[in-house]
């Protein structure tokens, strides 16, 4: 028997206040699969994330992530779902380090010590080890987010644009990252604008529109995003 898809989404109406936020939206994420939504700015892509986190009602259709209806507050969802979105989520009074221990902690990961030292390296951020987030820059105050997505078990990682503030070669150590993420049977559903991210990690695309949201080939996602006006 096949194993059922990691995120499940038919027919998904999303909108604010009466208004739809976006066309219907359908897709399925198995394990072992990245997929990735593009579109225009204001499209709705980041409202989809969202709706898969269980941050915004359903205004019709269906969502299934894990097998079950989504309810962030379950604690096998939590357990089982990493999220970055484009929010500062950040502890301010803890420094990085402690944030990433206390995360990895909290998530009971074995040696969470030597993962937090790992992921301060892959991030760049072991020279800020001891710094409070106020005091970090934009970028790096990015990738300490980031990190922290890495530092816990996981099933599914949802990111919102993830190469936000990242120079090129941060963003092709995510690219990396990411890989192994899939490559390891996880599975990763990301909004982006950045072509090369994509095609470097996308096994599936859905473009997000107003009037039409459809499934599209990796390569035919990555030419939307180049022709898209410049931002």
């Amino acid at each position: 028997m096949a194993a059922s898809p990691v995120v499940r989404a038919d027919n998904l109406v999303l909108s604010y206040g009466g208004e739809p936020v976006c066309a219907p939206v359908s897709f399925t994420l198995g394990a072992g699969r990245a997929l990735a939504l593009v579109g225009a700015n204001g499209s709705g892509k980041s409202t989809v994330l969202r709706a898969v986190l269980g941050l915004l009602e359903l205004a019709g259709g269906s969502l299934r992530v894990l097998g079950r209806e989504v309810d962030e507050r379950e604690q096998i969802f939590r357990a089982q779902v990493s999220s970055v979105l484009d929010d500062d989520a950040y502890f301010p009074a803890l420094t990085v380090g402690e944030h990433l221990l206390l995360t990895a902690r909290g998530h009971g990961l074995s040696k969470p010590g030597d993962v937090v030292a790992q992921l301060l390296e892959d991030f760049g951020l072991t020279d800020h080890s001891d710094v409070l987030p106020v005091a970090l820059s934009s970028g790096q105050r990015r990738r300490l987010l980031l990190a922290a997505g890495f530092a816990r078990p996981r099933r599914l990682l949802v990111l919102d644009e993830p190469e936000q503030r990242l120079d090129q070669r941060m963003r092709a150590a995510l690219a990396e990252r990411l890989r192994a993420e899939t490559a390891g049977g996880g599975a990763v559903l990301m909004a982006t604008h950045d072509p090369e991210l994509l095609e470097a990690v996308a096994t599936d695309a859905v473009l997000v529109g107003d009037d039409k949201s459809v499934k599209l080939r990796v390569a035919e996602a990555a030419r939307a995003i180049r022709a898209e006006p410049t931002r």
